[in-house]
């Protein structure tokens, strides 16, 4: 049953597992179980997706119930009215605790060059006995805060891997030693990329609302793996509006 933080009569917002697609895809067409199918039997009734999440990230995913609603929820969408916050653990730790990764992204469709956003923040570092690379004695990793201000693909990901911090757990887009050495050594086999809040404006009641999605399992299990400090009122869920 999935994990649903927010619903009133005109949207529903689920924690999204990791490892769950949205809906039906070409790219996955053996599959046969999907967050859109799954909520639509749990509350009995259609909804859409108002915005997308890669298929490996978790954390939370905005449906609509009324399909007259979606226009006015993916403008915002669009004009970047909505705030989206995500955590994410990566390799190293960056030299510039605070900053704007402002690296055009090339499009998976078109093949043209776009405007790519994304803001991040150390929120803890951490290190290790074990040396993941053969060159050092130990390893480094950060857990990062981050805000994208555009929703390109594999945005997050693709931007990290450009400062070379990858994130932990991204095959597509991640160090390939570094994601055995936690296989090996921690059982992760899930990626570290969590959307951990969502901020925009109600549809209808035209109140703020926001809604934050509790860690999974895997992610809270590396945090301690890690030894990376908590804060459970960072992690704790609340909705407002």
């Amino acid at each position: 049953m999935l994990e649903i933080l927010f619903e009133d009569e005109y949207l529903v917002a689920i924690n999204k597992p990791s490892g769950l697609l949205v809906h039906r895809t070409s790219i996955a067409a053996d599959e046969a179980v999907f967050a859109l199918q799954m909520l639509r039997d749990q509350i009995g009734q259609h909804v859409s997706p108002v915005h997308r999440l890669d298929r490996p990230t978790s954390g939370i995913l905005l449906f609509s119930k009324q399909e007259q609603i979606l226009p006015l929820l993916k403008e915002q969408f669009s004009n970047r009215s909505v705030q989206k916050t995500y955590l994410a653990i990566v390799r190293g730790i960056p030299a510039i605790k605070s900053n704007l990764i402002d690296h055009p992204l090339t499009s998976e469709r078109s093949g043209k060059l776009q405007e790519a956003l994304t803001h991040y923040s150390v929120l803890n570092e951490a290190e290790i006995p074990f040396d993941t690379t053969g060159r050092y004695p130990s390893s480094r990793y950060s857990l990062l805060e981050l805000k994208p201000e555009t929703g390109r693909t594999h945005q997050i990901r693709r931007h990290l891997a450009h400062l070379r911090h990858y994130i932990i757990g991204d095959k597509k887009h991640g160090d390939n030693k570094q994601n055995q050495f936690f296989e090996k050594q921690f059982g992760l086999k899930n990626l570290l990329l969590h959307a951990r809040e969502l901020e925009l404006k109600h549809p209808i009641s035209h109140e703020i609302l926001k809604v934050s999605a509790p860690l999974p399992y895997h992610f809270q299990k590396t945090c301690l793996d890690l030894g990376l400090p908590n804060e459970p009122d960072r992690f704790s869920t609340s909705t407002s509006g």
